[in-house]
């Protein structure tokens, strides 16, 4: 199958003469003979496409992908070209293989899942920003400056901002800027076991507001107050023993609310052994505070 050669300049060097194809590409039923001659049409003007995908390099796509999403584009082209409209395959291929590597970059190549309407106002302000960056010299331009260019909104201009940090993540491994070695794994904190501590007393602070007065005051004094319960006792003129028993008494009550709220289905309250006593205190204790010697 022969092409013919165009005598003008072409914006590409080596763009065949394929119309007359196109033609017989659109009044050929479908078969072997129209599958050949459309695959004859890719195969001259992949040329075309691959040059294409070069523009689009070093953005963190390899080449060798980069020139097989401009082959589909291509083959898209090939598909739904009209040459009946009376427009050229060039005109109609350019913008259909760079908008399919432009959506695979949107689609494939963004780190963090970033809204389209985002990634438009990301594209705005970079465009924006790198134009500005010319004409305004030391400096980069401001929020105020790129909205005014682009007459987007502040708030439009800050998240696309934004966005420019969501195409690639940084390794945890990276070196921190002006650090000696220091990574950024470094700089990120651990579970802290005092949100837990700060949880259960605040699902705690309810039930001991609903405590007899005497109660609370019992808990105040020994958890608060530092006292012991010897000393708790001389002080509201009751036994030791008594405050120990309303000690255990309020420990089984607060668990057993505490328990009923969260809903973990436990039975609270139901041993009276000596060892089920001691642990329920010791549990119930650990919400309060800690217990002074």
């Amino acid at each position: 199958m022969r092409t013919a050669i165009r005598t003008k300049q072409h914006p590409h060097d080596d763009a065949p003469d394929t119309a007359e194809f196109f033609e017989r590409l659109a009044e050929l039923a479908a078969g072997p003979e129209r599958k050949a001659l459309r695959d004859e049409l890719v195969r001259l003007w992949l040329p075309m496409a691959e040059r294409i995908a070069v523009r689009f390099r070093g953005r963190g796509e390899a080449l060798e992908d980069l020139y097989q999403v401009a082959a589909l584009g291509l083959v898209k082209a090939v598909d739904h070209y009209d040459p009946a409209r009376g427009r050229a395959f060039e005109a109609y291929a350019v913008p259909t293989i760079t908008g399919e590597i432009k959506r695979h970059f949107r689609d494939h190549m963004w780190t963090l899942h970033v809204p389209r309407r985002v990634q438009d106002l990301r594209n705005h302000v970079r465009k924006a920003a790198k134009e500005l960056s010319q004409t305004i010299p030391g400096r980069p331009p401001t929020v105020t400056e790129i909205a005014e260019y682009t007459g987007l909104t502040g708030d439009e201009v800050r998240t696309g901002m934004e966005a420019l940090d969501c195409y690639t993540a940084l390794s945890l491994e990276a070196e921190m800027p002006g650090t000696d070695g220091y990574a950024l794994a470094d700089a990120i904190g651990g579970p802290d076991p005092g949100y837990d501590t700060v949880v259960d007393r605040v699902s705690v602070a309810p039930c001991l507001q609903a405590l007899p007065e005497r109660e609370r005051t019992i808990l105040y004094l020994r958890f608060f107050g530092g006292m012991t319960q010897s000393t708790i006792a001389e002080e509201l003129g009751i036994s030791q023993m008594h405050v120990s028993r309303l000690l255990s008494g309020c420990f089984a009550h607060l668990r057993e609310e505490i328990l009923a709220e969260t809903g973990d289905g436990a039975e609270a309250g139901d041993g009276t052994d000596a060892h089920e006593g001691s642990e329920t205190r010791e549990e119930a204790e650990s919400r309060v505070g800690p217990e002074a010697d």
